[in-house]
């Protein structure tokens, strides 16, 4: 039987974490960082590391799915952020 619950949670998982992503794109073809700040990056890693840790805790498959590929894109994030520093 198809779990509604789960489906909704693949469903704002993906959405939340594709939303992410041109951001990332656009950080690496313009090779700039101006509009990205350190502590907004640093909180938002800490955050999807807290939100990974608690679907761990909680054996919830989309939120440790989604919470995985965006804390990677985090992590692209802050290595461009000190990478392309002016």
């Amino acid at each position: 039987m198809v779990d509604l619950v789960e489906i909704l949670g693949f469903v704002a998982a993906t959405l939340t974490t594709i939303a992410f992503l041109p951001q990332v794109y656009k950080t690496w073809k313009t090779k700039s960082t101006d509009g990205l700040s350190a502590s907004m990056l640093f909180a938002l890693l800490f955050g999807m590391l807290g939100w990974l840790v608690y679907g761990l805790l909680i054996h919830s498959l989309p939120i440790i799915v989604a919470n995985s590929v965006t804390l990677i894109s985090m992590f692209v994030l802050v290595y461009f952020k000190y990478q392309y520093k002016k």
